[in-house]
């Protein structure tokens, strides 16, 4: 029970760091894209250490205990393929960014005047990103209960990752309703609750983990490698190309490369504490 509710915790705090993305750009005067950059660089470096160095490995580790070294090799290598591929159709048919294109000064607001045209457009975009985020966290709850659920060191990791890669999605969501409706509640409420919808995948996930799942070993493995391909593509396909646009090259591959080192000594800690 007391795991349980550590990880029920853990994706809580998981779900409200869009929160603190919305926060971040309701307090700020000024966008330093540079810091932006930083932070998008540093996530995909986390997101891609963790998926390779440990998600996959777990994988095939669980799958070649259930099915044998080959077998159970293809078996991950589909899965993490198959994650990527269900990527790109969610990103096709529900495309969501991690950065607005730009984000407008809030002291400037007042002397700036939007059309009722701009200003619906503004609220329309927000809501979007708030669905769109929403229904990709879903399985991020999920996901990460698991991981919890079977190895509390790869959890932790996985929930790191989705805490840091949150905050950029929060940015997202809340800029744009708030400088149409000038509300930092609904802004706040709106990032916030969004993110919270991994909580929903953790509950479901506590449900099957309950009620469902018999070969868990098989379950693990390939749900582990397709995570892996998930994170791979959410890293590639959306941080780096957002962190190149936002910082010079030469910045977003040393924080790209800390990401990493800070992932990797978090393992290793974990290992020494859990």
């Amino acid at each position: 029970m007391n795991n349980v509710l550590f990880a029920f915790l853990l994706i809580l705090i998981a779900g409200l760091a869009t929160g603190v993305g919305g926060l971040a750009v309701l307090f700020s005067k000024t966008t330093n894209t540079k810091f932006l950059s930083i932070c998008l660089s540093f996530s995909a470096g986390v997101m891609l250490y963790v998926a390779f160095a440990e998600i996959f490995l777990e994988a095939m580790e669980a799958l070649e205990y259930g099915y044998g070294e080959e077998l159970g090799l293809l078996i991950a290598t589909v899965a993490f393929f198959a994650g990527i591929l269900l990527m790109v159709v969610i990103d096709k048919f529900i495309p969501h960014n991690d950065t607005i294109t730009e984000i407008l000064d809030p002291n400037t607001q007042e002397e700036m005047q939007f059309s009722p045209g701009e200003k619906k457009a503004l609220k329309r975009t927000g809501l979007m990103s708030a669905t769109a985020l929403a229904i990709h966290n879903f399985p991020e709850g999920l996901i990460t209960f698991i991981a919890l659920m079977h190895d509390p060191v790869m959890g932790i990791a996985i929930a790191i990752a989705i805490i840091i890669h949150n905050m950029p999605e929060g940015i997202a969501t809340a800029a744009p309703i708030y400088y149409a409706t000038g509300s930092k509640v609904k802004a706040f409420l709106i990032s916030a609750g969004s993110g919270l919808v991994q909580v929903i995948g953790a509950f479901v996930a506590w449900l099957l983990w309950q009620n469902i799942f018999e070969d868990i070993e098989a379950v693990f493995g390939v749900t582990f490698a397709a995570v892996a391909g998930i994170m791979v593509f959410v890293a590639i396909h959306q941080l780096l190309p957002a962190a190149q646009k936002y910082g010079k090259h030469h910045l977003v591959m040393k924080w790209l490369f800390a990401g990493m080192a800070v992932m990797a000594l978090s393992l290793v800690a974990l290992e020494f504490v859990l």
